[in-house]
């Protein structure tokens, strides 16, 4: 009895099926008595059907395979479903069994806490403490077990902020601020941050002053302005477990200061960074300062990946789906005109294990040997361990020798790195059997052409490998000089004569049996090309005309072929240049039209029959532009001039007259021609020298050659070089400057563009005296970007005539001075009080401000501060209109507040001393409570609106009346009346829909409004009719009600 039978014996199909079919362990079957007589009986019946079934499931069955793996899971700790699940479903056939594992130990599926539904693995109140961990699906049937990767079942959590209060921040307005967030502990690290301001869900929106970071979740100010004045509230939100929780607020007062400029401070600096290959990477990087500084990202000395996105106002860079060429080293720049910040890192890509080459089901001859390639790439590079049927079974490659049935089964290769491991599962049949025919028997006919060779194939499938031997008719063949027998059971004959037809007959022996098949071998007349193509020579732009007539056996069909260069013309992709003659049968003859460059080479043709063919070949000579030149090589590198060098390309049969030289720059895409020495280039020559370049500037090369018969394609671009330095030659203009902050000199200018340079520490001198003095004081900017110096005095006076001029320089020396220029240092802050300074309500939440001006001329505008009386004068919001408004209006006032006012003048140099403080309240707010239409009632040509009395709460102020705006719908101008009833009538409309708009008036302001749509379109109802429905109506379409 074979294994096959012994793994199928009755007793185990017995079992098996009551396993099925009742879902039952065999305890459980036993137990049940009752049930004994009718399983017995249905045994009986049905058993020789099975044991076929089995025979035949044997030769179609399979090992397991994965339709389903269980994959990492992340279980809230808080949740409330009380269960979790691990996936696992596989094919096989006979069905598999499953079982699962728990950090390598067997789960015990007997006990309550887990229940099985199929292969999936249901785990009841799970516990952290019990049940997280790495889990591993395994399924077997008779043909092998196989292993699942490896889940891994976590717990999520994340926990409150503590109740303690936060501490208020006071920052000075124009300084940078952070907040931190300092997040409850957590799991998973997925957190997603917003910060609140002062009530939820007001969350702040983010520019290019603020920044709320996702790697540690603060928020960074870049300069604290008045607005900024809140209570703040970190929000963190974990998308795995879907819970958000948010901290105790932290009151941030700004404190009031004359605005100072500060340089670039760079506080959120990304670290270096390891990436997975295909992943999305993000870099952070936000700098405080004032102004808020500009944010520039770079790779060094590389261009930035080409699916590198910026966003956040600068201040977040993502590389979507990188690649091993992105690896670099990154550079964040802050910069405002102050000064700059820069920060560096670098991004190491690495990879997890991929397949390379990996296993598939297979199939082996008894005794024969295997070499299972399997090939995986990864960085690190991943190492290979093998397990066979579930178990451990070598590393690295793995090779069997002289295999034998016991080596059958399901075997995994794992590939692991750091990273990741990735499994591919296969299965290893062992086949022995005799040799037969019946799935691959040899050719009834074969037909061989007269002089030619025939390749007889004779494979039988057998295992192990059989002994072939060969027979025509009754003659037993062995190789000679016409007649060979290959190993793999194949019979070629060469020079076919008439005498070789005949029945051939191949036999196939092994250990286990023998076999044979027969053919019959005809001969035909031979293909050969009676007309063969000749060499053809055109120009580009001509046609071409190659011929080909061959002879062949009647019998059969002829096809021609068409190779150029080695390759076959697809008609159908180049029918554009490429006809063929189908007419005239036995001719293949080819027509090319328009004849490319691309097209010259050898042309061959081939007549072709199911049995032979029979090629001859012609070449094509296309005479046309020159090819592209080689070899471009730059020497003798100068400031101004470089020494070019090149190999001649092709002249596609036609001498080259001249070459032409283009140059490209970083500052412009576009090549253009550069001027050279000589200025004309001969056809013979192979070098020359490119003059009036920049120095000092960055250049590519590439050379054009032309002949007669046109221009060519140009030669590749040169290796990129830089010419020799230069001290600079142009100065900068715009010249200029004065004002600023009190006892400061700025003076400013444009800075050179980068083309003019010519050197390398590229900067600027600035030279200043005051004017009628004879000695310039110089001082050195060496940011070549800038353009703009602050030079502070404490004796400087103000309003102080200089004279200002600036040069560039660099390594190689100076350039000229600008033009003189003349300007004045800063003023004085304003000494001068605003006078007559009054202030009226107008409502309860506006006010009017005026005051009479200073007279110093330098005042640029005024300041009105205002706060309410309850709180600190640090927190008041500030009013600046120019020197030429003498009022200006307060808004968004609180409702019956007593307010705090006055009034300073301010120039470049600062603010004046303010005003005496003016105390005043705003009135009572306006009246809340909507006026209720409760008619609308046409009558003739009019419509009549009633609405009833608003009432007044105690803490508003008094209804004085009534307006009443009529307007058209879609529209916001419209007509407006004032009235002091309860009660209007209003036109009715001459063509669409009107809104009637209501709302009381009061010396606090307007109340709320309500309003109700009105048409002309009901003039045919009667008035009564109107009267009893439209009250209704009016009433539903009031707003608020």
């Amino acid at each position: 009895m074979n294994k096959r039978t012994r793994r199928n014996s009755p007793s185990k199909v017995f079992l098996a099926l009551m396993l099925v079919l009742q879902g039952m362990s065999p305890f459980e079957i036993i137990a049940e008595q009752k049930m004994i007589t009718m399983w017995l009986f249905i045994y009986h019946l049905i058993t020789p059907y099975l044991v076929f079934c089995l025979k035949e499931e044997g030769n179609k069955g399979y090992g397991p395979v994965f339709e389903e793996q269980p994959i990492d899971t992340i279980y809230p700790e808080e949740s409330s479903d009380g269960q979790v699940s691990m996936n696992c479903r596989a094919r096989a056939i006979p069905f598999p069994t499953y079982r699962w594992k728990l950090n390598n130990w067997d789960i015990d599926l007997t006990k309550d806490r887990y229940s099985m539904v199929g292969g999936r693995l249901v785990i009841n109140n799970p516990e952290k403490s019990r049940d997280a961990g790495k889990y591993v699906c395994v399924v077997s049937n008779i043909f092998g077990t196989v292993r699942s990767s490896e889940a891994t079942l976590s717990f999520g959590y994340l926990d409150p902020f503590p109740p303690e209060e936060r501490y208020e921040v006071k920052v000075r307005e124009g300084v940078g601020a952070v907040l931190l967030c300092e997040p409850p502990y957590h799991y998973p690290d997925d957190l997603s941050y917003r910060w609140l301001l002062n009530e939820f869900p007001v969350f702040i929106a983010l520019d290019k002053r603020r920044f709320v970071s996702q790697t540690n979740g603060n928020l960074y100010i870049a300069n604290v302005e008045a607005s900024d004045k809140g209570n703040y509230s970190c929000f963190v939100s974990s998308p795995s477990i879907t819970k958000s929780v948010f901290s105790k607020f932290i009151p941030l007062i700004p404190q009031s200061d004359r605005a100072k400029v500060y340089p670039a401070d760079i506080k959120v600096k990304f670290k270096d960074t390891y990436a997975l290959l295909g992943q999305n990477v993000t870099l952070e990087c936000f700098a405080l300062g004032n102004p808020v500084p500009e944010l520039r990202w770079s790779k060094y000395l590389e261009p930035m990946p080409a699916t590198a996105e910026i966003s956040m106002s600068g201040a977040v860079l993502k590389i979507f789906n990188i690649q091993y060429e992105d690896e670099g080293l990154y550079e964040c720049e802050a910069e405002n005109y102050k000064g700059k910040d820069k920060h560096q890192a670098r991004i190491y890509v690495q990879a997890s294990p991929e397949w390379v080459e990996h296993i598939n089901d297979t199939e082996k001859d008894i005794g024969s040997d295997l070499y299972w390639p399997c090939v995986a790439t990864g960085k690190p590079i991943p190492t290979i361990r093998w397990l066979k049927n579930g178990a451990s079974f070598r590393k690295g490659e793995l090779r069997i020798q002289s295999l034998t049935f016991d080596d059958a089964g399901m075997y995994q290769c794992i590939a692991e790195n750091t990273h990741g491991i990735i499994y591919a599962n296969a299965e290893l049949k062992i086949v022995a059997s005799p040799p037969t025919f019946e799935l691959n028997p040899m050719k009834k006919k074969i037909l061989a052409a007269k002089g030619g060779r025939v390749i007889i194939e004779c494979k039988p499938k057998a295992a192990p490998k059989p002994k072939f031997s060969w027979s025509k008719g009754t003659e037993l063949l062995v190789n000679g000089s016409r007649i060979r027998i290959w190993d793999d059971g194949s019979l070629e004959i060469i020079n076919i004569t008439k005498l070789d037809e005949g029945r051939y007959t191949c036999f196939a022996e092994n250990n286990r049996g023998k076999a044979n098949s027969t053919g019959v071998l005809e001969m035909t007349e031979a293909t050969r090309i009676t007309l063969a193509p000749l060499n053809v020579d055109v120009t580009v732009g001509e046609n071409a005309t190659m011929q080909c007539i061959a002879s062949h056996d009647p019998t059969l069909d002829l096809t021609f072929i068409w190779s150029l260069n080695g390759f076959v013309i697809d008609f159908e992709k180049e029918h554009e240049h490429y006809e063929r003659n189908v007419m005239i049968k036995s001719n293949g003859e080819l027509l090319i039209k328009n004849v490319q460059l691309r097209h010259a080479g050898r042309y061959t043709c081939t007549a072709q029959t199911i049995v032979d063919n029979s090629s001859a070949s012609a070449d094509l000579v296309v005479r046309g532009p020159p090819g592209p030149p080689g070899g471009i090589r730059v020497e003798e590198i100068r400031d101004t001039a470089v020494a070019l060098t090149w190999s001649r390309g092709t002249d596609n049969h036609s001498p080259i007259s001249k070459y032409s030289i283009q140059s490209k720059t970083f500052l412009s895409e576009e090549w253009k021609d550069a001027k050279t020495e000589p200025s004309d280039i001969e056809g013979n020559m192979e070098s020359a020298t490119v003059i009036d370049l920049i120095p000092w500037m960055e250049y590519e090369f590439r050379i054009i050659a032309t002949n007669t018969l046109g221009t060519g394609e140009p030669s590749m671009p040169s290796q990129r070089v830089r010419t020799e330095g230069a001290p600079p030659n142009v100065a900068p203009s715009d010249v200029g400057g004065g004002g600023g902050s009190n006892r400061e000199l700025t003076i400013t200018w444009m800075p050179l563009s980068r083309e003019y340079h010519y050197g390398n520490n590229f900067g600027y001198i600035v030279a200043f005296k005051p004017f009628g003095e004879k000695e310039w004081r110089r001082v050195t900017v060496t940011n070549p970007e800038i353009g703009r110096y602050v030079h502070k005095d404490e004796s400087m006076p103000p309003s102080t005539q200089y004279q200002v001029k600036v040069k560039a320089f660099n390594n190689k020396g100076d350039g000229p001075f600008s033009l003189t220029a003349v300007i004045y240092s800063a003023q004085d802050a304003p000494t001068e009080t605003p006078t007559d300074v009054s202030v009226k309500v107008l409502s309860s939440s506006e006010m009017s401000v005026s005051w009479h001006h200073v007279s110093d001329k330098s005042v640029e505008g005024y300041q009105i501060r205002y706060w309410a009386a309850h709180d600190k004068e640090a927190a008041a919001q500030r009013v600046q209109v120019s020197n030429q408004e003498y009022s200006t209006k307060l808004e968004n006032l609180k409702p019956n507040t007593r307010y705090h006012v006055d009034v300073s003048a301010f120039n470049s140099a600062g603010y004046g001393p303010p005003s005496r403080t003016i105390d005043i309240i705003t009135r009572k707010a306006p009246p809340s409570q909507r006026p209720r239409i409760i008619s609308s009632v046409r009558s003739g040509s009019r419509y009549i609106i009633t609405w009833d009395h608003v009432k007044a709460m105690s803490n508003e102020s008094a209804v004085e009346g009534y307006k009443v705006l009529y307007r058209p719908d879609g529209q916001h101008e419209g007509k407006l009346f004032s009235t002091g009833k309860h009660t209007i009538e209003v036109p009715v409309p001459s063509d669409g829909e009107y809104v009637v708009e209501v709302r009381a008036h009061s010396e606090g302001g307007d109340g709320e409004v309500a309003q109700i749509k009105i048409s002309g379109a009901a003039a045919g109802v009667p008035t009564l009719l109107l009267v009893l429905v439209v009250p209704t109506l009016g009433v539903l379409a009031c707003s608020g009600f």
